[in-house]
This record gives C-alpha cells, sequence and structure tokens, in this order.
C-alpha cells in the first residue's frame, strides 16, 4: 500500500521538536521511501506539532488546514504528530477530521503500521501504541550545526507549564547513545545542545548532575568543533558548569538561562527555584570566573497577579544586569496548569503591552552593546548567504542560529562553516554589519 509514496514534513515549534522531527525523517529514508520539502509533491505530509501555548494550537491546526487544501494534487493522507495529539487527541481526534493518522510523542515506530491501516480504514489515532526510536536522523538543519536533544520531560512543575503533562517526567539519554548520535551527525562546526533543562542532564539516569560529563565526552569529538548549552535553569548552574566554561575551548561562551521573572512573589508564585538576589549573584560569578561570557535569557509578562511596579522592576533588572539577548512572552493561560486557577488574571490588551515595554528596554541595552563593537574584528561563523543575495550571513559567539541576531558580511567568497574575521563597520539592535578581512589563498 505504502509502495513508492514520497513524504513530506512540516515541523512547528521548538528545536527540540526538530529533533524528534529528524529522526522521524530518519526512519522514513531507513524504510527507503522518498523525502520531498515541497509540499505540493508529497503524497503523505506529516505535521509535526507544537502544543506548548494556545498559539502554538492554533498554528499547528491552521497547518493541517493548509496541507488539506493539497488534496486535489498528489495529497493522499495527513500525519498529525507530536505534542498536540499526545496531549489533546481526545478532542482533536473527532474534531479534526483533515488529520488521516494521529501520533504522539513517542510513536515515531508506528507510523508505517498506522498508515497501513489509515488506506484500508479511513481514520487512525495511533497515540501511544509506540515507542521512542533512536534513528540516524535526517538533518533540517543546515549542514555545519545541528542540535542535540540530551533529554526529554521536565519535573520542574512551572505553575503555568504544560510540558510535563506533555512529555513527562525527566528522561536522559546515555552519554555513550548521544556521543554515538553526536558522531553519526558529520562534521560539525556547531552541535547545540537541547532538553527542557540541559543542567539536569543525568540526576535520573545516573544520581547526579552528569552534564559537564557528557559535555567533555562530546567536546573529545573530532567532528564536533564547539557545543553551545541552551535551556539552563539557574539554580542548577554549578561550579563545575562554570568551570567547564572557563577552560573548555570547544565549549561556547554562552548560555541560554531562562529566568521568567525577576521579582521574588511572581517567582514564587511561577513555582520557580530562585530569586532576584540569586539570580544576580549568579551572573555576577559567571562574568567573573568566565570574561566574556554571553547570557541569553526569556521573561513572561504578565503573570496572573503581576502588578505594574513589578514589571518595571523587571525593566530595572534588565537595564542593571544587561543581558545580550533576551526573549519576552506574554503570560498564556493554559487550561490543566496550576496558574489557570489563579485569580487576577490580566488582560490581554495589558499582557501586550507590557511585552512591549521590556522589548523597548531590551533594545537600548542591545543598540548600546552593538555600538560598542563598532571598529572590532570578531570571529564570525558563516551560516551562508543573506535573503537577498548580497551579502554573507554568519553568527558570532554570542549569537545562537534562530533566536538571536545575525552578522552580514561582504567577502570574495563565503563557505558555510567556516569561520571569518569581519571588521564591523555598523549594527542595528540586534545586527552587526561588516567586511570579512580577506586571506592569501
Amino acid at each position: 500500500m505504502l509502495e513508492k509514496k514520497v513524504f513530506g514534513m512540516i515541523s512547528l515549534g521548538c528545536d527540540k521538536n526538530r529533533v524528534d522531527a529528524e529522526r522521524l525523517l530518519g526512519l522514513i529514508r531507513e524504510r527507503g521511501y522518498a523525502i520531498t520539502s515541497d509540499a505540493a509533491e508529497a503524497n503523505i505530509l506529516i505535521v509535526n506539532t507544537c502544543s506548548f501555548l494556545e498559539a502554538a494550537r492554533k498554528e499547528a491546526i491552521e497547518t493541517v488546514l493548509d496541507c488539506n487544501a493539497c488534496r486535489g494534487g498528489k495529497l493522499e493522507k495527513i500525519v498529525v504528530s507530536g505534542c498536540l495529539p499526545q496531549k489533546f487527541i481526545g478532542e482533536l481526534f473527532p474534531a479534526l477530521t483533515e488529520g488521516d493518522v494521529f501520533l504522539g510523542c513517542n510513536d515515531a515506530d508506528v507510523l508505517f503500521d498506522a498508515l497501513e491501516r489509515s488506506y484500508k480504514e479511513g481514520r487512525v489515532n495511533a497515540v501511544g501504541q509506540g515507542h521512542e526510536v533512536q534513528t540516524r536522523r535526517v538533518l533540517t538543519t543546515p549542514l555545519h550545526y545541528a542540535y542535540l536533544k540530551i533529554a526529554d520531560g521536565c519535573n520542574n512543575h512551572c505553575t503555568y507549564c504544560l510540558i510535563p503533562k506533555i512529555r513527562g517526567r525527566y528522561r536522559s539519554y546515555p552519554v555513550e547513545q548521544l556521543a554515538a548520535e553526536a558522531e553519526g551527525l558529520g562534521d560539525l562546526s556547531e552541535l547545540i545542545l537541547v532538553a527542557q533543562d540541559t543542567t539536569r542532564y543525568g540526576e535520573d539516569l545516573y544520581g547526579k548532575r552528569s552534564l559537564v560529563t557528557l559535555i567533555r565526552a562530546l567536546t573529545a569529538l573530532d567532528n564536533i568543533g564547539s557545543v553551545r548549552l541552551l535551556y539552563c535553569y539557574p539554580d542548577a548552574i554549578g561550579d563545575d558548569l562554570i568551570e567547564e566554561l572557563a577552560t573548555n575551548p570547544k565549549l561556547v561562551k554562552y548560555l541560554d538561562i531562562p529566568l521568567q521573572h525577576s521579582e521574588n512573589r511572581v517567582l514564587k508564585l511561577m513555582n520557580r527555584k530562585g530569586s532576584r538576589e540569586e539570580y544576580a549573584a549568579l551572573l555576577q560569578k559567571l562574568r567573573a570566573r568566565v570574561p566574556g561570557i554571553a547570557v541569553r535569557s526569556t521573561f513572561i509578562a504578565g503573570f496572573p497577579t503581576e502588578t505594574e511596579e513589578e514589571v518595571h522592576a523587571l525593566a530595572d533588572f534588565l537595564r542593571e544586569q544587561k543581558l545580550e539577548n533576551c526573549g519576552f512572552f506574554a503570560y498564556s493561560r493554559e487550561p490543566d496548569t496550576p496558574a489557570y486557577k489563579l485569580k487576577g488574571q490580566i488582560p490581554a490588551r495589558e499582557k501586550q503591552k507590557r511585552v512591549k515595554m521590556l522589548y523597548r528596554v531590551q533594545r537600548e541595552i542591545a543598540a548600546a552593546q552593538s555600538q560598542e563593537k563598532f571598529g572590532t574584528t570578531i570571529d564570525v561563523l558563516c551560516d551562508g548567504v543573506c535573503d537577498d543575495g548580497s551579502c554573507f550571513e554568519g553568527r558570532a559567539y554570542w549569537q545562537a542560529p534562530e533566536v538571536d541576531g545575525k552578522v552580514y558580511f561582504t567577502a570574495s567568497h563565503g563557505v558555510q562553516g567556516e569561520m571569518y574575521r569581519v571588521k564591523i563597520t555598523d549594527a542595528d539592535e540586534y545586527n552587526l554589519f561588516g567586511e570579512a578581512e580577506e586571506t592569501e589563498s
């Protein structure tokens, strides 16, 4: 029934979801099926969904509806996979009739059986019927960098977050398995470690936090040029990790630390482990022990009962700490979370107003930091040609893919994955512009 079918994939949401999608594509290729990046050419389209926020669920459903518009062509089946069916299959399966097969987060191994059933019987709900698989991935990133998901699930139980109820308890993957996976990804300029909480890696598997052990195993691989860390929870950043950042030349001097707020009362309501004073002390320690370290963070504005004084105190925290990169999000009231029941919910318009105010503050900080780089020469990893073809684009060490700014530069030639010395001649709030030093060939 599936002979000679062509598969397509649309993956939504975070980079952890991307890894799941790449594993699914690897399984498809392993079975010998063709994969296309053109949705109009696919017989079977997989929409790998996110359901972390209401906006993500809406995007996922709209994407399935958009895919359904291709039915008059080559499209025969739509597979809805990932977080949305994992958590909401009870409502989703009867309502989203455009989907033919529904799979949860760990059901990749039943994809083909479910499709065979769908061709014979109609719509199939296979959520929870499979198991997580480890296959050679099909990378959807540029070939010089990739993400490595080191764990799944979460034990933190922040009161606004659905992840533990979607992904389950925290589960680390063995060091040997991750090292083998990383080695199989080919020559990479940058390997980016991701999980819901990378800093708690190993607690469940080895009885202690083992992120540094994993980092050393990965940076020892000849095919890995550097390792970058995302999603490091502040309360679990220990002295051993800070020392590794200071001394391991292949570990990028960059940390993504989701702080979510600065004010103690709000942090307690969020069930976040930490305080404004502890966050400030951590940032001070990091900068003292790892000169030049770049810190990215995310913050939630408009959490229930958050006062105007508290959001302005958060703005003051930003001005004091001068983080290199920040993302700000309006609190999303998610069903089946403790914060959903809190009194003092803030109107959507006011939440957006607070987000915009925080972005204004951060733009001023980022612009000042960019101005300081005028006339300097920095190392830039080339990611390829920019969209309009006028120059090359890349990233300095303080810029992670997709979430931070870029460096746009001119050069006589550019090689994806190569490092260039770029003299900075202009800047905006988040992006830098410059000219590459030409080297003798």
